[in-house]
């Protein structure tokens, strides 16, 4: 189960992340929020990295599928004093009613998410979603430099046993069919993290 890969790195998430957080992470995250209002969504919440951007008078709710992830959030949420919403939760299967959120943000969720499980998050998104609402997915992609790429193939066996993350799940193909229409994809760090965003264009198919 993936939640149970998260239950146990938990404590040694942020410590393991740091190098990344430091160099790469901290400059990309404003990107999911900026220009954000209203009811949001921090789906794959973790232990709370981005609770440092939500946006000022935004009704933030995160939810994860890991209690010890959701714990370290919760310890990382009263430091801050934000006040947030954390929740147990299933990305493909929310609980939420239709249409209750303004705009939904996750970062590096679908990394976690395998093949069977892009679909059903996408759509579950594009179902809690208001028309017209912004979905906005932190994912990382395989480079196209020789280098760059085969490092992050000697990395790609570790990182799935740590994270039970790959840089390799294509979140876009499966826009369409979650009754989504990608809206803007762009690399925010060199050409290995991107920015999908997304909008709902109708009922879910």
């Amino acid at each position: 189960m993936r939640h149970a890969v998260y239950d146990r790195i938990a404590p040694w998430y942020d410590l393991l992340d740091l190098p990344f957080e430091a160099g790469r992470y901290r400059h990309v995250r404003p990107h999911l929020f900026a220009g954000l209002s209203g009811r949001v969504l921090d789906a794959g919440v973790g232990t709370g990295r981005n609770m440092p951007y939500y946006p000022a008078g935004a009704r933030v709710t995160g939810i994860d599928a890991s209690p010890a992830m959701l714990a370290r959030a919760a310890r990382r949420r009263a430091r801050l004093g934000i006040a947030t919403d954390l929740l147990a939760m299933d990305a493909t299967r929310t609980g939420f009613p239709d249409r209750c959120f303004d705009a939904v943000v996750a970062s590096f969720l679908f990394c976690v998410l395998d093949e069977t499980q892009q679909l059903p998050a996408l759509r579950e998104l594009a179902r809690i979603c208001r028309p017209g609402a912004s979905i906005r997915l932190l994912e990382y992609a395989y480079s196209r430099d020789p280098v760059r790429r085969t490092i992050m193939r000697l990395w790609a066996p570790w990182v799935r046993w740590a994270y039970g993350a790959a840089f390799d799940r294509d979140t876009e193909r499966y826009l369409p069919a979650a009754g989504l229409e990608l809206v803007d994809r762009r690399f925010l760090y060199r050409d290995v993290i991107k920015l999908i965003v997304a909008r709902p264009i109708g009922p879910p198919a």
